[in-house]
């Protein structure tokens, strides 16, 4: 049956169509079918009718970095610095003790995680330790309903950043691809996440980014951040060995250098930056101004909740501020005072977490706006909430006031999976306890570990 939701305000994100300050949207299946003010429905067709009047809808979020296994592990490094995390979950930690029953618990509750905040698609940055973790991680993001790019991994163990050229996963990653990527037409489709240039010998990269082009996936690489990233020039010697393209995403790229970001603005290649994070764990300071002013539009990610929240209202904020702030002392340190307008603006931030994000992950002609002919990924955020109410401006209202307890439906291809402020997943009750006994079994795992 198709969908008519009415009295809406629509923040379409697509430009040839704009903002609508109260319109309907009509929905065929897991399509968008038009948008206008004052759709009617055809006579002869059952609709079913939704009244969204205070609400505001728009596309659902994209979050284009994050390594979802680690839900089981939510919040237990909320003082870590990079180092200790990557000493936590890599080198025989706790990223290569999962069991494959608890990469999908991981996976499952991570995913709703995100589709309760709002989050429709996300890149899910993976360690692969063997094909039954790959099949549950899999079946972990199909049981939760959400649309994911499954980025294919190394595995997490004390080999993973040790340059190691020996590591070769693409048998499995083609497996992967024909068992359960073999259609675009579909929520899940396939990536691969790749050590890169920095972490991996350089053959080694340029191996796995021919397997991501043989594969048909976006490929997914930590790049230019902390000591390692200042000296490398890592796009530069990509660049000139004619590897850039539209296909490659980078996570954090901190410190590259502004002639780098040029590179990938006529060359290709999208970045991912993860502001919270970065500022917190010692990454650097987030890349979104070095981004914006050399030609790129950079996508937005949660990237690890072990030590921050799974919703892109956070990370919207800490992009917003964080370059607002850097471009406001640049001038106070000049003697003047910032204005009369700040920089960068919140629809600006809006896009790197909706459209940008699509496009980052090749998706953009599916998800990313609301836009007839796209996907119906959308959410409703309430507009009579006592934290919004009374609303002036509604992009202001999705960039600085609202989280995750004012969205009151998110849809996936068409299908709710959120209603009424609540997740529609059938047992949220066992989901707690299958998790519970996945994250006792790992903390005792790694004291074992630690003790021997």
């Amino acid at each position: 049956m198709k969908k008519r939701i009415k009295n809406a305000t629509i923040l379409t994100l697509d430009r040839t169509i704009g903002n609508l300050e109260k319109a309907d949207i009509l929905i065929n299946g897991s399509t968008i079918e038009a948008i206008a003010p004052h759709l009617e429905a055809e006579k002869h067709e059952e609709y079913e009718e939704i009244d969204a009047t205070d609400r505001i809808i728009m596309p659902g979020f994209v979050d284009t970095h994050r390594h979802t296994w680690e839900s089981l592990i939510r919040n237990i490094g909320v003082d870590w610095s990079l180092q200790t995390y990557l000493g936590e979950i890599y080198y025989g930690n706790y990223g290569s003790l999962r069991r494959p029953q608890d990469d999908y618990i991981g996976n499952l509750i991570g995913a709703l995680e995100a589709l309760d905040a709002g989050v429709t698609t996300l890149l899910d940055w993976t360690m692969i330790q063997s094909p039954d973790h790959t099949h549950e991680l899999v079946r972990g993001l199909d049981d939760a309903g959400i649309r994911a790019v499954f980025a294919h991994g190394s595995p997490g163990d004390a080999s993973f950043w040790n340059n190691d050229s020996a590591i070769d996963n693409a048998e499995d990653a083609r497996r992967s691809k024909a068992r359960y990527f073999s259609s675009d037409d579909q929520l899940l489709t396939m990536g691969l996440a790749i050590r890169g240039p920095e972490f991996s010998a350089w053959e080694t990269s340029v191996r796995e980014i021919q397997l991501a082009r043989e594969l048909d996936a976006v490929c997914s690489m930590h790049l230019g951040f902390g000591t390692w990233g200042h000296s490398s020039q890592s796009i530069t010697r990509l660049a000139e060995a004619n590897l850039l393209g539209r296909d490659l995403n980078f996570a954090h790229a901190n410190a590259i250098r502004p002639e780098e970001v040029r590179l990938l603005a006529e060359k290709g290649g999208s970045i991912s930056v993860t502001p919270e994070i970065e500022m917190m764990m010692g990454h650097g300071y987030p890349a979104t101004g070095l981004a914006l002013e050399n030609g790129i539009n950079p996508a937005l990610g949660v990237d690890v909740v072990t030590s921050t929240g799974g919703d892109l209202f956070t990370q919207m904020k800490f992009a917003l501020q964080a370059e607002r702030a850097r471009i406001n002392q640049q001038l106070l340190n000049e003697g003047t005072m910032p204005g009369p307008e700040v920089h960068l603006t919140a629809e600006r931030v809006l896009e790197m977490a909706t459209i940008d994000g699509a496009k980052a992950l090749l998706l953009d002609d599916k998800i990313g706006s609301l836009t007839p002919g796209k996907q119906a990924d959308f959410i409703m955020i309430r507009k009579d909430a006592i934290n919004v109410f009374p609303v002036n401006d509604p992009v202001g209202v999705v960039t600085q006031c609202a989280h995750t307890g004012n969205i009151d439906a998110v849809y996936v291809a068409g299908k709710a999976v959120k209603k009424d402020g609540k997740l529609l997943h059938h047992d949220l009750t066992k989901l707690r306890k299958l998790a519970q006994e996945s994250r006792d079994f790992l903390i005792k795992a790694k004291q074992k570990a630690v003790q021997k």
